[in-house]
Formats: structure tokens, C-alpha cells, sequence
């Protein structure tokens, strides 16, 4: 069951993002798949979210083949590599934190669908999302 969803969901998630063709595009498609914001069945979501818990929990869970948490830290890596390739991040960002940091917003996302928000909801954060990545959801001042 793991297999499938993870094939279903995450998978489907990777190869959607890497259509776009710039580090915003790319997590933007990646979480929407991923937590399937078009979706009335908060199922998949939640499967996963607790299926990557219990692995953290009971480390002989884990299948190296269909691990949703190395799949998806995997293909935020490679979408800021390739950002850095192209200019859109500076070379001297921490690239592990800044890894970790999207790959932990993405399952909080994922729980939130899951477990927490309506289907209306889920597509409102994701846009929400979007915006804060390309600083336009809000201006702070000093």
C-alpha cells in the first residue's frame, strides 16, 4: 500500500514539477501534487504523512525503494541545484538548510491536508504558499 501511494502521489508529484523551469514553479507543482489540492480524498495524504511518522518511529518501515521522505528530499535538492545553476539562488545559500526547510514545510503541508484542512483550504494555502516564496504575500517592515 506504502508503494502505490507513494508511486500515486509523490512520484506523480516529482514528475509534474520537473515540467516547470524555475525553482518557485517546480515546488509550487511538487507540493500541489503532492498533497493533491484538487482532490475531495484527504486519504492519500494523511497515509502519507503517517507513513513517513512511523517510519522516523520504526526505522525498519523504511523501504529504500519507496521511502515518500528520501523521494521528496531528493527532489528538492535537485530543484535547488538546478536553481543555483541557473542564478536564481545565490552559490553561497545553505543548500542543506535550505533543503531540510522545504522538505519540512512540504509535510507540514501534508499533514495539514491530511489530517486538518478542507479541500478548499489545501489549494488556498498552496497559493498562499507561492506568494510567500516569491516574497509577494507580504512587505515587513523594520
Amino acid at each position: 500500500m506504502v508503494e502505490q501511494t507513494n508511486a500515486k502521489v509523490i512520484a506523480a508529484g516529482i514528475s509534474k514539477a520537473r515540467e516547470a523551469t524555475t525553482l518557485l514553479n517546480r515546488i509550487s507543482a511538487f507540493f500541489a501534487a503532492a498533497m493533491d489540492a484538487e482532490s475531495t480524498d484527504r486519504s492519500a495524504a494523511a497515509f502519507l504523512v503517517t507513513s513517513v511518522l512511523e517510519a522516523q518511529r520504526h526505522p525498519e518501515l523504511i523501504s529504500e525503494e519507496h521511502d515518500a521522505l528520501r523521494s521528496s528530499r531528493e527532489f528538492v535538492k535537485w530543484a535547488v541545484d538546478e536553481a543555483i545553476q541557473r542564478g536564481e539562488l545565490s552559490t553561497d545559500t545553505d543548500i542543506p538548510a535550505i533543503v531540510e526547510m522545504l522538505v519540512a514545510v512540504m509535510w507540514g503541508m501534508g499533514f495539514y491536508a491530511g489530517y486538518v484542512g478542507h479541500r478548499d483550504d489545501v489549494a488556498v494555502i498552496v497559493d498562499k504558499f507561492e506568494l510567500l516564496m516569491a516574497n509577494k504575500l507580504w512587505q515587513l517592515r523594520d
